[in-house]
């Protein structure tokens, strides 16, 4: 007997989808005789006049090759060993580092317990209570995902508040933006709205979750943070030296609102799922669908059985909660086959 073939679009991450055509086509453009390898090109160029045509002509951006070591170098950049960075437990850099941000800033990580992903002033002000005693470590940095691990959003006001505080404290607040794309179509806003100019000091802005092959920047808001920056990239091993391919991705995703659509779709794709979804007794949505993950109760004994069809991420094992991302190449059709499958397993 012939096994049943799986669908060739999961819903395990966006990292899993494929690479956005017009990106493809920037990379083979780029493909064409030799140039100055680590940045000095004219691709490169082209892309951080992009970025800073979104963000501001005295934005400082650096490539780099992956989420991790942006949100790494990005905080290895504003910190000492002493220090420390406050986050939500869930955040990426706590979780899924594999201690990265610990081991190559000196930092400890001081995270806060949430529902939804986000953490607030209140949360944060106990942290701050060994400030100035020698024998603590001090807090330095406040890092958020945006969106969040559990697909929530903060709002401009939310981060405003969040930089405020950390400012009045001499600290800084940095952005994990691996979905900033999804977040900011969510809030209806641009990109600087809920960067620069809701106070963020450290930005690191995600590429290849919204339609790139690889490929993340880390971006500076103050270049006074982002001295010597350069020697801590070749140090932190992310100085590419055919830069040009990832620099020709970012000029295709920051042109011509390449970047909006792609989060667009991918947002629209997750409420579908949803709605779908719920429509299922046995399944409940577990929190607000803000952006392109949808987060659900399945029912324990059904998940393996839909595993061996679709690939998709237990989030809590004990509450047999699930993860499902949506992606820019997410289709309807999809989400029907998908939510057909549901329905037949669980009966």
């Amino acid at each position: 007997m012939t096994k049943p073939k799986k669908p060739s679009r999961s819903f395990a991450s966006d990292n899993n989808s494929g690479v956005h055509p017009d990106i493809l086509q920037a990379i083979e453009a780029a493909n064409s005789g030799h140039v100055v390898a680590y940045g000095d090109d004219p691709y490169t160029a082209s892309a951080v006049k992009k970025f800073r045509e979104h963000f501001g002509k005295d934005t400082d951006v650096y490539f780099v090759f992956g989420g991790t070591g942006a949100n790494v170098l990005g905080l290895k950049a504003v910190t000492e060993p002493y220090h420390a960075v406050i986050c939500a437990e869930t955040a990426h850099i706590n979780v899924d580092e594999c201690g990265a941000p610990e081991k190559f800033t000196g930092c400890k990580l001081l995270a806060a317990p949430t529902r939804d992903g986000k953490i607030t002033v209140d949360q944060i002000k106990p942290f701050l209570e060994g400030v100035g005693f020698e024998h603590h470590v001090q807090p330095r940095v406040i890092s958020v995902s945006q969106s969040t691990e559990m697909g929530t959003v903060y709002s401009p006001r939310e981060l405003k508040s969040l930089a405020s505080f950390a400012h009045k404290h001499d600290m800084l607040l940095h952005v994990d933006g691996a979905r900033i794309a999804n977040a900011a179509v969510s809030l209806n806003v641009d990109l600087r709205e809920i960067t620069r100019d809701a106070g963020v000091d450290v930005l690191s802005f995600g590429g290849a979750k919204n339609g790139m092959m690889y490929g993340e920047a880390v971006v500076f808001f103050d270049q006074k943070l982002s001295k010597g920056f350069k020697y801590i990239r070749k140090q932190g091993t992310h100085l590419p030296s055919k830069m040009r391919f990832i620099s020709a991705q970012f000029d295709a995703l920051l042109t011509n609102g390449l970047w909006r659509r792609n989060a667009e779709h991918a947002n629209r794709m997750a409420k579908v799922l949803a709605r779908e979804l719920e429509k299922i007794p046995q399944i409940s949505i577990t929190q607000k669908v803000q952006s392109n993950g949808v987060f659900a109760i399945v029912p324990r004994k059904y998940i393996s059985v839909l595993q061996k069809q679709y690939f998709f991420y237990v989030w809590n094992e004990s509450s047999s909660e699930v993860r499902l991302m949506t992606s820019f190449d997410t289709t309807e059709p999809d989400i029907d086959l998908f939510v057909s499958l549901v329905k037949k397993t669980i009966k």
